[in-house]
């Protein structure tokens, strides 16, 4: 599970894109309790989903052309410029360079080869989220793509991450952990056959989804529906993960619930 004492290679950053930023701030208030907090005029209406008061998302205006609404994870990395250059030579594509967040940090955003859209995070005066893995916060992340092992060894390339294999019903799972320590206590994520899976059918297309931890699936899962959202995979219990949904916002952001298994 995720912690806050990020590393290279580790989820540090989540935001989610949205075109009625409003409206994406009102629907993630009812669903988690999040409380939007911007981050000032000159953020472009850039600003931050915080509980407790500590900061577990952010959220801005879609600014790319053609963009669809998406949550967009972010990796640490020590160095975002050769990151940037590791990404090409592994096939990937840069989609915004290296650039320095008003000396927050710096950041850079990519789209792998095949086709899932990414970031790093290169921590300044902001190492990263201030919340994870807590109740109504993000506690895994999970890529779907048409050829794990393909993609594993691309991200290897940049961040180091080993990985476990896990048998699932008709399925073989990739657990993703960081470079260094433990590997089980460094596990943040993992990897699935697209199409196959937690979310079946809804991971036709390549990306990353966000799990959020929640206190109770099915009531999260009412909640997501009254507020305009989608039920994307009801929600069902998974042997020695937990009980888990698939959803969308209104916008069509595809995101994901967890209550973790006790013994987990």
């Amino acid at each position: 599970m995720l912690g806050t004492d990020f590393r290279t290679g580790s989820p540090n950053w989540l935001d989610l894109g949205s075109p009625d930023t409003a409206a994406a701030a009102a629907f993630y208030a009812r669903v988690f309790g999040w409380k939007f907090v911007s981050a000032g005029p000159e953020a472009g209406g850039y600003g931050f989903f915080q509980l407790q008061g500590k900061t577990v998302a952010a959220l801005g205006p879609l600014t790319e052309e053609g963009a669809r609404s998406a949550w967009m994870v972010h990796f640490q990395t020590p160095d975002a410029r050769a990151t940037a250059e590791a990404v090409r030579a592994g096939g990937g594509t840069v989609r915004m360079e290296p650039m320095d967040v008003m000396g927050e940090g710096w950041l850079a955003q990519f789209t792998d080869p095949q086709g899932v859209e990414f970031a790093c995070w290169q921590p300044g005066k902001t190492g990263g989220l201030g919340l994870t893995s807590d109740v109504n916060s993000l506690v895994w992340v999970e890529l779907h793509v048409p050829d794990p092992v393909a993609d594993i060894a691309f991200y290897r390339g940049l961040f180091g991450w080993r990985h476990s294999e896990m048998r699932t019903p008709g399925m073989l799972y990739r657990v993703l952990s960081i470079a260094d320590g433990d590997q089980q206590e460094g596990s943040f994520g993992g990897v699935a056959p697209q199409g196959e899976g937690a979310g079946g059918g809804s991971s036709i297309v390549p990306r990353w989804v966000p799990y959020f931890n929640v206190a109770d699936v099915d009531a999260t899962v009412i909640a997501a529906e009254g507020g305009g959202g989608e039920v994307l995979m009801p929600a069902v219990d998974v042997p020695a993960v937990g009980r888990i949904a698939w959803a969308s916002d209104p916008a069509g952001a595809v995101f994901a619930l967890l209550k973790p298994d006790p013994q987990m």
